[in-house]
């Protein structure tokens, strides 16, 4: 034991005076001993004199003995460094074993909750609220169990402590939220509750009791849900103010200063294969600046990288007006009119062909009828018009938009780069035509989930446990793309789905079933996905990835948004442009 570091034993702070005089008397002590009988120890007479020493002063001693003290205070010095380093080698392994073990932890699953469970006597934050919340359950029941015995006393006292622990509840979530008149309410509630049980229970008219209650609950429940889902999606298809505003500034200034004038900048790079070419379509100018500033600013080699960049009539002359006044550095931009491509019509096009049909138009464009909504949350997302946009289609007709281009990088508006991407063109995607991160794990995100196969034209095609994959960053070999007729492929099953059978949803399920089988797995580190719709994903994940991307309803722009993902996408935009201060759009 002596050898052990003083680091080994815990003292109480209080008695550190007196355990330093002790360890002082132990040190004197072992070190006399040590020196046997042959050496002599003499201190000195004053130690409190000017220039003495308190220490020990050794007499005249042979060098054997002078060497062998030496070796072996050495030794005593080595093995404390031994026994510090031992100790801090083990903190770090149970730190690391530790962070090791959190990581198999789903917390994104709660736990059930009875209490009836022993360890329902923990200080959980919350276990106070969770009581009184089951004590008005139990009140409701035995209450009514009291009334149909005409018990009006016991009646009145349990509706009248439900009413009052309902008011100390409150709004709270956690007990630190509740009144202060809560605990006491709860054993109140306790004591009625004890009295009800010995008077009024009766297990078959409970069990019917809350048999009701949960009938009524789920009701309750599933109501609440609609109009969740309903509210939400509405949110999601509002633009706000800020957004509304931009446009309309950009297009007047364009026009009223004389950009419509304006030529375009580097024409002879827009159908140069040897550079980087994106695709962007996009209705949203300030999110295709986010999405273009933030790819140009992590490029090595910015001036090799162009922007095709295609909108509707509504808004080309603001998207063209804001690249105009707030050119990327050295990039190049080109700002097209999707209502300009002449051949893209609904004889050619199978979506443009089915908006014609009155029938399509009633199940896309009516969604907020009553009928609808009463359909349920997944009725409303399909019913949504964005699907049906041509901007949102556009990705399966690159090839005729870049006729002259071999590889184009398709992105979403509603991501973000966080690295350098002109690796992804050299890529070998071995013969296939398109790129892509796939999406599934375990059971999630494979063809089940997005095509119907109890439809033979699906389950006779396609397996239903082949991997999804996710549009918003994907490289398209062009070439490979017009030799296999992909855009043909697109229209035959398109059309084969004019009833909506095969697929409700947008353009994810066409697009898996027309790469099928022609779809090169990238690394998931270049794409990650759910910032749109998932608090929970790894941070660790999101920071290293080439891309991040906001699908689903909680765009970055919507007050809708998840607030800690919400920087990833804020620190691109340029707050302190004078149409966005015009518009209030700040952080």
């Amino acid at each position: 034991m002596r050898d052990l570091s003083a680091s080994w034993v815990w003292e109480k702070p209080i008695d550190s005076n007196h355990g330093q005089s002790k360890s002082s008397q132990k040190m004197e002590y072992s070190f006399q001993s040590e020196m046997g009988s042959g050496e002599n120890v003499e201190h000195s007479t004053d130690e409190h004199q000017e220039g003495g020493s308190p220490y020990p002063q050794m007499s005249s001693m042979s060098p054997v003995k002078l060497m062998r003290r030496k070796m072996r205070q050495e030794r005593r010095d080595l093995r404390t460094a031994q026994l510090i380093q031992q100790n801090k080698e083990t903190d770090y392994q149970m730190a690391a074993a530790a962070v090791e073990r959190s990581k198999s932890l789903d917390t994104t699953v709660k736990g059930k909750y009875s209490i009836w469970r022993r360890d329902y006597d923990n200080p959980n934050s919350d276990s106070t609220l969770k009581l009184m919340r089951d004590q008005i359950v139990m009140a409701k029941a035995y209450a009514y169990i009291a009334k149909s015995k005409n018990e009006s006393n016991l009646y009145n006292s349990l509706t009248q402590h439900s009413r009052e622990s309902q008011r100390a509840i409150g709004e709270a979530n956690s007990d630190t939220e509740l009144h202060p008149s809560a605990l006491d309410q709860a054993k109140a509630m306790g004591h009625v509750l004890s009295i009800a049980k010995d008077q009024l229970y009766d297990c078959a008219m409970i069990a019917r009791k809350f048999r009701a209650m949960l009938q009524s609950t789920e009701e309750n429940v599933n109501a609440l849900k609609k109009k969740s889902a309903f509210l939400i999606q509405l949110a999601a298809k509002t633009v706000p103010k800020g957004l509304h505003c931009l446009p309309l500034q950009l297009a007047a200034e364009y026009y009223l200063q004389g950009y419509h004038k304006k030529q375009d900048r580097d024409k002879e790079k827009l159908e140069d294969p040897s550079l980087y070419h994106y695709a962007i379509f996009s209705d949203n100018v300030l999110a295709t600046s986010v999405v273009v500033n933030s790819t140009v600013l992590h490029a090595k080699e910015p001036e090799k990288h162009v922007f095709h960049i295609v909108t509707d009539k509504l808004n080309f002359a603001a998207m063209r007006m804001w690249f105009l006044v707030n050119p990327p550095p050295k990039a190049t931009i080109q700002v097209e009119n999707i209502d300009d491509f002449r051949w893209l019509n609904s004889s050619y096009c199978s979506v443009l062909r089915q908006l014609e049909s009155a029938r399509i138009k009633e199940y896309y464009f009516k969604a907020n009828h009553p009928s609808s909504i009463s359909a349920g949350a997944d009725n409303l997302k399909y019913r949504n018009p964005k699907y049906l946009s041509m901007l949102n289609h556009l990705r399966f007709y690159l090839p005729e938009v870049y006729p002259n281009l071999d590889k184009i990088l398709f992105l979403d508006d509603d991501i973000v780069v966080q690295k350098d991407l002109t690796p992804l063109w050299s890529i070998d995607l071995q013969g296939m035509v398109n790129g892509a991160v796939e999406t599934c794990k375990e059971s999630f995100h494979r063809f089940d989930k997005y095509l119907n196969f109890s439809n033979p034209k699906i389950s006779e095609n396609f397996d239903q446990n082949a991997c999804g994959w996710a549009f918003g960053m994907n490289i398209f070999d062009l070439k490979e793309w017009k030799r296999r007729n992909i855009t043909g492929i697109y229209h035959h099953w398109q059309d084969m789905n004019e009833d909506r059978t095969l697929w409700k949803l947008g353009t994810l399920p066409p697009g898996l079933i027309t790469f099928y089988n022609l779809t090169y797995p990238l690394d998931r580190g270049w794409h990650v996905l759910g910032l749109g719709y998932d608090p929970a994903l790894n941070q660790t994940a999101i920071d290293n990835a080439a891309v991040v991307h906001y699908n689903g309803n909680y765009k970055p722009w919507l007050d809708l948004a998840v607030s800690k993902y919400k920087s990833y996408w804020s620190k691109y935009v340029m707050y302190d442009n004078p149409y966005l201060r015009l518009c209030n759009i700040s952080e």
